[in-house]
């Protein structure tokens, strides 16, 4: 039997519960999560029919747009005073991170309480400033926000909250995208809640192109430990 359900272990140490991601919407699918205990998402084409996802317990949290840039494509913006460095203080970005958050997905799912998908984005961004995939934003020498990636995916951005309103987050993000350019990638690309305005208006002012969408479900099958 083919299995339909991958490990996400990422989620689970945060959830304390088994979770996992579908990797498809075929029925066979749905019946392996029907029989498993645990968190569940899935990610389908807006298009398809809902009735299938109903049926089996899955709700809707979240839309992910997918804006894409090409080398040639990404307009920089300049601003004095702005570094980009893969060193600095992991304290510093860990504090920006609790404000940083509120339009993830997991936020948005009425299952999980806000404090554990804090959790679960903090230790997110902790991994990746373990495995070296985070630029730190500095402005006039203070760190004002942070930039985090795998490959040429950008998976998180965040600023402090003092630094906003200031011409930043444009000159921030189109350095911090020319940065992993420079590392020979040919486009980069994202993902953005439907509902995160802000970022989706950023990245296309910077150049990049929407390019596709997804609708997200969770499903929880037994209870949080929080509960």
């Amino acid at each position: 039997m083919t299995h339909y359900l991958k490990q996400t272990p990422w989620d689970e140490r945060t959830l304390e519960i088994p979770t996992y991601e579908l990797t498809s919407a075929e029925p066979e699918a749905f019946e392996q999560a029907e029989q498993t205990e645990g968190h569940f998402t899935v990610k389908v084409d807006p298009l398809l029919d809902k009735e299938r996802l109903d049926q089996y317990g899955f709700y809707y949290t979240d839309t992910l747009i997918t804006p894409v840039c090409k080398r040639d494509q990404l307009r920089v913006y300049e601003k004095e005073g702005i570094t980009i460095s893969s060193s600095g203080d992991k304290q510093t970005i860990l504090d920006i991170a609790q404000q940083a958050f509120v339009h993830g997905r997991f936020h948005r799912d009425f299952q999980i309480p806000n404090s554990l998908a804090d959790l679960r984005y903090a230790r997110w961004l902790e991994d990746l400033i373990d495995q070296k995939q985070v630029y730190y934003l500095y402005f006039q020498d203070e760190i004002a926000g942070f930039f985090g990636f795998d490959g040429n995916k950008v998976l998180l951005l965040g600023m402090d909250q003092a630094f906003t309103n200031r011409g930043l987050a444009k000159p921030f993000t189109s350095q911090a995208c020319l940065r992993l350019l420079s590392l020979g990638y040919e486009e980069l690309f994202t993902s953005v809640s439907a509902i995160n305005m802000v970022s989706l208006n950023l990245f296309t002012t910077i150049g990049f192109k929407l390019k596709g969408s997804v609708d997200v479900y969770h499903k929880l099958n037994g209870k949080l430990l929080t509960d």
